[in-house]
């Protein structure tokens, strides 16, 4: 009887303990790195990045006189168990309409497997954590945080100001390369209220805002982007320029708060309610926008137009752009190169 005591004890502790593990909850869709240190070992990382050779290097600063500190001037190594996934993995091309567009969200098994193949476990919550030196680099957590939210997840965050705030907060990380362990995670659902299409873009009447999220330069058509085939906005679009949407904090950037989002969009002429398109170039900076609007400010009727404008001059759709004079031949690509 007292050896069956002891067992039940025992197995009654473990439960407990897993009970306890499985518990925690995400304070919202923002984290900070105080939050995610102190409960590092109950969720998954994942590490969006660009260079993922950076992952297994150690993090450069640089002592800088006028600052009087050492600035953080390249992000290195991950957060212990980091998954690695790298940016490019995340988009991919795609046939519609008989026509190849990059940068298109996956198709569902496709995603799916991506994210098992990097090792994300279904049932446990998810931290994104991007470099979080620039608000393009932010951009790449935030454009995998709406596709796992397409695809039906929930219980996903992303960690403000990212892997520097992290290394400003004075946390460690680690360099050792990660060999993945394949996970189970699903793909539970397909959210189309999520997602805009160049249809849908081009029926949106009085009541459907569209939003540009590009730089001053690209939205009147001054430059463009190599893949986008024409310069300009798409007509009735109101301009919400990336770089106003973050603040900078020592060498991370951030959020601000939901008040200060809508105070923004109200000087943008952006109704913070209204059904709206958020679009760019090709999707990607357009999620910064997107989920201030959908998951900060609480409007659920956001949607990304995941093409942008290279689906939309990919199929020769009407842009509106300032009248300039004729570009020479060598400056096809916009006014930024040297002699245009």
């Amino acid at each position: 009887m007292k050896l069956h005591r002891i067992l039940f004890a025992i197995t009654f502790s473990a439960a407990m303990l897993i009970g306890n593990a499985q518990a925690v909850e995400l304070p919202g869709t923002i984290v900070d790195t105080q939050w995610l240190a102190k409960n590092l070992k109950q969720v998954q990382v994942i590490d969006v990045r660009s260079n993922k050779a950076t992952f297994t290097t150690q993090p450069v600063f640089e002592l800088q006189e006028k600052a009087k500190r050492e600035v953080l001037t390249q992000v290195g190594g991950h957060i212990e168990n980091a998954i690695l996934l790298p940016y490019k993995s995340v988009r991919g091309e795609r046939q519609v309409d008989g026509q190849k567009v990059k940068y298109l969200l996956p198709e569902k098994q496709d995603f799916e497997k991506l994210m098992q193949t990097a090792g994300l476990r279904a049932g446990k919550p998810i931290v994104i954590v991007s470099t979080g030196m620039t608000p393009k680099r932010v951009n790449e957590a935030l454009r995998l945080f709406w596709q796992l939210k397409y695809f039906g997840e929930d219980n996903v965050a992303v960690l403000d100001g990212g892997l520097a705030a992290w290394l400003n907060d004075g946390h460690q990380v680690v360099t050792v390369e990660v060999s993945a362990t394949p996970g189970d995670w699903k793909a539970t659902a397909t959210r189309r209220e999520l997602i805009a299409t160049p249809d849908d873009v081009s029926n949106a009447d009085t009541d459907v805002q569209l939003v540009d999220a590009r730089g001053t330069e690209q939205y009147y058509g001054i430059n463009k982007r190599d893949y986008v085939s024409a310069f300009g906005h798409i007509r009735g679009a109101k301009m919400l320029p990336t770089e106003v949407l973050f603040r900078k904090d020592r060498d991370a950037v951030k959020f601000y708060s939901k008040d200060a989002y809508r105070s923004i969009l109200e000087i943008s002429e952006i109704e913070a309610d209204q059904p709206t398109i958020f679009y760019c170039n090709s999707g990607h900076l357009a999620a910064g926008p997107w989920f201030i609007e959908h998951e900060l400010v609480g409007n659920n009727k956001a949607r990304l137009f995941d093409g942008s404008m290279h689906q939309w001059t990919l199929q020769n759709r009407p842009v509106k752009t300032v009248m300039l004079e004729p570009l020479p031949a060598t400056c096809k690509s916009g006014l930024n190169k040297p002699g245009c």
